[in-house]
């Protein structure tokens, strides 16, 4: 087992890597625009698991996971050559969700918010169903109640 701050480091230099790769060194037309935003590799620095974000469309990003998957054996070997390790770990590449769950967050607040305008304009027309203090209060015994009993 690996130290996990050796880990973090090689997870670090394989984006880099990786990232560069993918700007000068790949030509294959499917590729779209990529941008690499994580890296996590195993304890035992054997597998890296490469998160990526494609912007534009659906087609566009199958096309990407397309080719990502076919140049994996040309990047694990530019990994290779650019890390001091003994051993050149596996590529997954895997599409990050983050833009598609921030939308998705997005649209819960904007919903939030409406509710809210919508409970604040209620909240201004709104009655009492019973009496405005609906709570029973000790009863003020007079003095005249008191000289009778």
């Amino acid at each position: 087992m690996a130290d996990p701050a050796r880990a973090a480091k090689m997870a670090d230099r394989i984006k880099v890597i990786v990232a560069k790769t993918l700007e000068r060194g790949l030509k294959d037309p499917r590729l779209g625009f990529v941008t690499i935003t994580d890296v996590r590799v195993t304890g035992d620095l054997q597998h890296a698991s490469v998160f990526y974000t494609v912007y534009g469309t659906d087609e566009e990003r199958s096309d990407t996971a397309a080719a990502l998957k076919s140049a994996t054996g040309m990047l694990r070997s530019e990994v290779g050559k650019n890390i001091t390790s003994r051993l050149t770990p596996s590529l997954e590449f895997i599409a990050d969700a983050v833009p598609e769950n921030a939308k998705h967050i997005e649209a819960l607040l904007a919903e939030a918010r409406s509710r809210d305008t919508e409970t604040e304009s209620q909240k201004k027309t709104a009655q009492y169903a019973g009496d405005e203090d609906p709570y029973v209060k000790p009863r003020v015994i007079s003095e005249e109640e008191e000289e009778e009993s």
